[in-house]
């Protein structure tokens, strides 16, 4: 036995791929999934790079794969929604060296707008789905995937969850097996898929076949033995939790998601007179053993689809207790709302929007925090994107004062072409493009605007400006979202503009190196000179706090920002040098 590492169950996908030889890795920063892409990038032996979204990351690894190296696509659950198209087709023309998609889903949207249950998309497309139940599978099954991939020259779907992504297990690092690349061959009725596509349709039929066949003898489907009683079908994460309520239960953990194992499930069904299938997010295998004719089975009649499973619910579900619907009892936890930074450069936009009183389209990044007190200055928040395209929708039905704002990693992932419609049919669409330097949500991680790759080497940086201007926006104007007036001024004109308008509110992440090192002098609340009106506060800036006398400011905590101080009609909010 080698080396035992104690492992996230992120790190050890990025170990299970490099180890499977995977040479090309592209992706787009999404928690849970990020740390899959970024552990990747620190193999030497692997190419890895953010692109500027999951289509873009899935298609450049589809090709890298086509080209003959094994390839991997990491995303989250709503990625595969940006990736579907090239999901949906890559099955028809199927894979030459091995091709891994990972996507890691969120039940219970600790960082995300949904809960979605991507197993589905697996079925849809026809392509074998893994999941493992924990860390050390993740290696291992990661490392199956790319073997599965070749063996049956097909696209493979690598699922794993939030609660699997994020928690740590021991995991025994094997060695990298190096391949060599495979020649790519040029048949066109294989590849062209538009043209040939009816005759693709057939061969995918007879190649699921063959998967079903396998599914028979995947060594990850496991039946581990227990009592006669009771019979659990269950997979990944909900695994841990039926191992630990009922550990003499027998069950059969399922590795292999789609297709199932007909035989052996029938099998294994037909030795119970009830089987309870656990599984989290929506009934998936309970569905497709109903499909299967296998009926003697409860699933979602016990075990909720809403938010996380835990030993707790599961334990209910198996003895027959019914499921709690309010789960706010089980806290005493006091509430803590996410907050912007303590010197966030999005506090400008957001008071300065408040202030104009604005219907405003939001979009995906920390920025979405301005929906909530006490700005409240966010009115809507989809998807990635869909804020420029909101704003153009809310104009054409009438609505005269609207503004779009969107990050900079978003603007570039899918604000673009809302931007080139809104230019194209002329709607007088305001957009803030708040311009942080980086992808802030997921973990500051690099893009195409911010001057560096992945991997720390130098890279052409985005020119807005220039490439705003290309599409046919006139109205541009970039502000320092610290100045309220200018931001004020700025919107204003965007605004009273007959086309389209693009402000842009640059300023780095308060949480960068650069900004960082940027020396400011923090305030201070001269509480002689305070009439308490409380406007300060509206700031929502953590460092200004209300104290027993009125408003203070931690001094360790404030950045010099200065918006209090520039929203304090007394002028008592003054720069802790100044006596």
């Amino acid at each position: 036995m080698g080396i035992v590492k104690l492992m996230s169950g992120n790190d050890a996908v990025a170990r299970g791929a490099w180890e499977a030889g995977v040479v090309f890795a592209a992706g787009y920063p999404g928690t849970p999934s990020t740390e899959v892409l970024e552990r990747l990038a620190t193999y030497d032996e692997v190419d890895a790079h953010w692109s500027t979204n999951e289509k873009v990351a899935f298609e450049e690894a589809m090709g890298a794969a086509l080209g003959g190296v094994r390839s991997m696509v990491t995303m989250k659950h709503v990625g595969l929604n940006v990736a579907a198209d090239p999901f949906m087709v890559f099955p028809y023309a199927g894979t030459n060296a091995g091709f891994v998609v990972l996507v890691a889903d969120d039940p219970g949207m600790y960082s995300s707008q949904n809960e979605q249950d991507s197993r589905y998309f697996a079925k849809v497309a026809k392509v074998p789905l893994l999941e493992p139940a924990d860390a050390a599978e993740a290696r291992a099954v990661t490392r199956d995937a790319f073997e599965l991939s070749e063996r049956f020259r097909t696209p493979v779907m690598l699922r794993t969850t939030t609660r699997l992504a994020h928690t740590r297990g021991l995991v025994e690092p094997g060695e990298r097996t190096e391949r060599e690349r495979k020649p790519f061959s040029r048949q066109v009725s294989q590849y062209a898929i538009p043209v040939y596509a009816r005759f693709r349709r057939v061969e995918l039929e007879a190649k699921l076949g063959q998967l079903r066949e396998f599914a028979e003898e995947f060594p990850g489907n496991v039946i581990e033995e227990g009592g006669a009683e009771i019979g659990v079908v269950t997979h990944g994460i909900p695994y841990q939790y039926v191992k630990e309520v009922c550990p003499d239960a027998t069950i059969f953990r399922l590795g292999m998601l789609y297709p199932l194992p007909e035989r052996r499930l029938k099998e294994f069904c037909a030795r119970f007179a009830t089987v309870f299938v656990v599984e989290e997010s929506e009934g998936f295998i309970e569905q497709e053993m109903a499909a299967l004719g296998i009926h003697n089975v409860i699933g979602k009649a016990r075990f909720t689809n809403v938010g996380e499973l835990g030993a707790d619910l599961v334990a209910a579900g198996l003895t027959g207790a019914p499921v709690p619907g309010d789960f706010s009892a089980e806290t005493t936890i006091l509430p803590r709302p996410p907050v912007l930074c303590a010197g966030c450069a999005h506090r400008g936009v957001f008071t300065t929007l408040r202030k104009l009183g604005v219907l405003v389209t939001g979009d995906i990044g920390c920025y979405t925090l301005g929906c909530l007190p006490p700005y409240q200055a966010i009115h809507t928040t989809f998807c990635m994107g869909a804020s420029i395209s909101n704003a153009t929708g809310f104009q054409r039905a009438g609505e005269p004062r609207v503004v779009a704002v969107i990050g900079d990693s978003t603007f570039l992932h899918s604000g673009l072409p809302g931007l080139v419609s809104a230019v194209y049919n002329q709607v007088p669409t305001t957009v803030v493009l708040v311009d942080n330097g980086t992808t802030g949500m997921t973990g500051h991680q690099e893009h195409p605007g911010t001057g560096h790759t992945l991997k720390g080497k130098p890279a052409p940086a985005v020119d807005y400006e220039a490439l705003i201007r290309a599409i046919g926006v006139e109205q541009i104007e970039v502000v320092d979202p610290w100045d309220l007036e200018a931001t004020e001024r700025a919107i204003r004109a965007g605004l009273d503009h007959a086309g389209p308008a693009v402000i842009i509110a640059r300023r780095f992440c308060r949480l960068l190196p650069v900004s960082k090192a940027e020396t400011r002098v923090p305030y201070r609340v001269v509480l002689e000179d305070c009439i308490q009106c409380e406007e300060c506060m509206e700031t929502g800036c953590p460092a200004l706090v209300w104290g027993a006398d009125g408003p203070e400011i931690h001094e360790w905590e404030c950045t010099g920002c200065s918006l209090c101080a520039q929203l304090c009609a007394t002028e008592a909010i003054v720069a802790t040098e100044v006596a």
